[in-house]
């Protein structure tokens, strides 16, 4: 997650993403980091009838200071399922990994590469895993392990030789088909997506974290307040009432 300080873009100007595919798979770390920020943009590609399926690398059991772990697992698995819906999102798959102490390495690029053999997206969303956030905010250790494991995956995904024990024990089969990694939240977006009509979706989306937002104990929080605060300022970069900025990794040489 990230904390209601400036997360938008600070770009001057911005490129429109190329909508030119059917599915995508968003990979990130806990329940609510797609919300802070990205559902929107989520609820434009799923209303024009494409096929979007999300993946939780943790359930976000160590996010609510108040609930036991268990509990908490069980609360956040409920909000993120009925937040994706809300978006249109009807995919939800949570890996298991423990939340707050996830670890680059192996089992999550093993982890993730299964779920993109599964999916057989065209293109993968995933959070920023760079050192900061726009506006200089620190990162967090999940958000950076699990986008580098992501990076690592989409070219794992499609080496039959690596992780060939998933086309075996799983009957998977290799999937080298995701032309563009698109890191939401990024310092380095340079690419934009008009969600202006579908803003109000995103916010509904975010509110759906209910259970979480009220353990975060940030007075006076207003989901629609904070995306709007970041939206706007993309789309005054990007000529629109609301945007929502990506940076975009071509895993291709002609993408």
């Amino acid at each position: 997650m990230t904390t209601p300080e400036d997360a938008g873009s600070g770009s001057a100007a911005l490129t429109p993403l190329d909508e030119d595919w059917s599915t995508a798979l968003a990979v990130v770390a806990h329940p609510d980091d797609m919300e802070f920020g990205a559902a929107a943009a989520v609820a434009r590609w799923t209303g024009q009838g494409k096929r979007v399926a999300y993946v939780m690398v943790t359930s976000g059991e160590a996010g609510i200071d108040g609930l036991h772990p268990d509990e908490s697992r069980r609360v956040r698995e409920a909000e993120q399922i009925a937040s994706a819906r809300a978006v249109g999102v009807t995919e939800v798959e949570f890996l298991g990994f423990p939340d707050g102490v996830i670890e680059y390495g192996l089992p999550l690029r093993r982890a993730i590469a299964g779920a993109i053999r599964r999916h057989r997206p065209e293109v993968v969303v995933t959070g920023n895993y760079r050192e900061s956030f726009p506006g200089g905010m620190l990162n967090q250790a999940d958000h950076v392990a699990t986008g580098r494991a992501v990076v690592d995956a989409v070219r794992d995904a499609g080496n039959r030789w690596v992780f060939a024990d998933q086309l075996e024990a799983d009957g998977l089969e290799p999937w080298g088909g995701v032309r563009q990694v698109w890191v939401a939240g990024s310092p380095d977006a340079a690419h934009a997506v008009d969600v202006t009509a579908t803003f109000d979706a995103g916010v509904a989306s975010l509110r759906a974290h209910a259970a979480y937002l009220d353990g975060l104990g940030w007075d006076g929080f207003d989901p629609a307040e904070f995306l709007g605060g970041m939206t706007t300022k993309t789309g005054a970069a990007f000529g629109t009432r609301h945007a929502t900025a990506f940076e975009v990794l071509r895993m291709g040489w002609e993408d």
